[in-house]
């Protein structure tokens, strides 16, 4: 009788071990795969189980939690929605996430393993930590600036310290409120309709996704190859070159918007903004030199992060010389995004040296702690010491006495370049009003902003669109918010 209840215990015990085999394969070693089941909604519910952490801006957070009641509990709100949204993007329970939310989700959502004090306990327990929070590195005084200054026009501007790359006013209009993705109620889905049907894309954030032809604010890397080249050693020097110049290999001749630029000096070409000049000089400088240049800028680079992605910005590689002319002038194939163009100016700004651009300044966790911290990237030099000098030199004429006047600051220096950039067939759309600069405060040793800005008004009258009359005031605003923050408060 002894021995048959032994022979049960065992058969007993062999059960409640191949039971515990079989839930230790089934929570541990199938869990990725039920995980990744789309009829298992447990991760979604306990994704949305507890509050999101936070973006925040200046000290303060620009996002929040809002508890719903329903299965999928808290939902995503926003404060100043449609200023942040270039920045924050939306996280959606029905539509994931986009821009901050979306890189920047396990920070958030509290699934970054460095979140967690007890990463193995909490594997094998599946418990989530509460959500960390994302500090970027906008100027919120610099960033309202930007968002009032285009006014509801279409178009961009993009913000940065030049010495270190952090990114100051990242804006894009027309906007959108991301509050109005964030549930899954039937709202949700008429918004999400409403907002991608709209001929002005609210939600394409056009300071990193959008390329524009950067007309002559394109100029300033032309000027930099035909210095660094040696094709220009003289800026007050005659450049040889003709009005109107026909362009290489071709009967089509190039014309200027202003007179005075036959055989005009860089310095007088640069502040005029002599189509002739430029076009010249980019054929005598030749592609090869002109793509290097272009291309230390951060032209042609499709690795940009800041930590979500920037669409390249193009100088093409592959043109003749008569393609070359134009593209040495921001036409023909030359795309750039406003992000770029506040590179090139704060690359002029910087002695030549241009800092990899980024938003997040740190992540940390629910009560503060520290989980990360960016650090600036090694610089890339787009030109020589000596070659930077002379173009700050050139912006300071342009804003002191030539087409830039309205990016005046009283007690600061600005250096910056107008362009008025043609598109469409034929030319025939309305042109796109740019202005690029940078500024130090007085008493700095350096400058502390680069600004880009772009405007694409096409309700204006096309000969009141100049990047002078309707960018420039607008990068005057950003950089009077810049440089009347203190530097510790950024």
């Amino acid at each position: 009788m002894t021995r048959h209840i032994r022979h049960a215990a065992l058969f007993c015990a062999l059960l409640l071990v191949a039971l515990l085999v079989n839930a230790a394969r089934v929570q541990v070693v199938q869990a990725p795969s039920y995980d990744g089941d789309p009829a298992d909604r447990r991760p979604t519910i306990a994704r949305y189980g507890q509050p999101r952490g936070d973006i925040l801006v200046g000290g303060e957070a620009v996002t929040g939690s809002r508890d719903s009641g329903e299965q999928l509990r808290y939902e995503r709100t926003y404060a100043n929605g449609p200023l942040y949204a270039p920045v924050t993007g939306f996280a959606s329970q029905r539509y994931g996430t986009t821009l901050l939310e979306h890189t920047e989700d396990g920070v958030l959502s509290g699934t970054d393993p460095l979140l967690a004090p007890l990463p193995l306990w909490s594997d094998l327990t599946r418990a989530r930590a509460p959500g960390g929070h994302v500090v970027t590195t906008l100027d919120p005084a610099a960033q309202q600036a930007a968002y009032e200054g285009l006014a509801g026009r279409k178009g961009a501007v993009a913000a940065i310290e030049p010495a270190t790359g952090r990114v100051l006013a990242l804006v894009s209009a027309p906007s959108y409120d991301p509050a109005v993705l964030s549930g899954n109620a039937a709202s949700t889905t008429r918004a999400w309709a409403r907002l991608n049907a709209d001929p002005d894309k609210p939600m394409l954030n056009r300071a990193v996704r959008q390329t524009y032809p950067p007309g002559s604010t394109f100029k300033v890397v032309t000027a930099a190859a035909a210095l660094d080249a040696g094709v220009v050693a003289d800026i007050d020097a005659p450049t040889r070159s003709p009005d109107p110049y026909t362009l290489p290999g071709t009967s089509t001749s190039l014309t200027n918007e202003s007179g005075g630029c036959a055989d005009a000096s860089l310095r007088k070409a640069f502040v005029r903004s002599c189509n002739t000049v430029f076009a010249k000089l980019g054929v005598d400088v030749g592609r090869a030199a002109m793509a290097r240049t272009a291309s230390a800028f951060g032209f042609n680079d499709p690795a940009l992060r800041i930590p979500f992605s920037v669409s390249p910005s193009t100088f093409d590689t592959s043109v003749d010389r008569a393609q070359l002319a134009l593209s040495s002038i921001g036409q023909y194939n030359t795309r750039a995004t406003p992000l770029q163009m506040a590179m090139v100016a704060a690359a002029v700004a910087n002695g030549g040296l241009v800092r990899p651009p980024y938003l997040v300044r740190r992540t940390t966790t629910h009560d503060g702690g520290l989980v990360s911290q960016t650090v600036p990237q090694p610089a890339r030099r787009a030109m020589r010491p000596a070659t930077a000098a002379r173009l700050r030199e050139l912006m300071e004429d342009v804003v002191a006495a030539g087409t830039g006047r309205n990016a005046f600051v009283p007690g600061a220096v600005v250096g910056g370049k107008t362009g008025t950039a043609q598109h469409g067939l034929g030319n025939a759309g309305t042109p796109y009003a740019w202005f690029v600069s940078w500024a130090r405060g007085e008493g700095d040793l350096e400058a502390r902003v680069a600004v880009a800005v772009v405007v694409e008004d096409a309700s204006a009258k096309r000969r009141e669109i100049t990047g002078g009359g309707m960018a420039a005031p607008i990068a005057r605003a950003v950089t009077e918010a810049v440089l009347h923050s203190r530097p510790d408060q950024l």
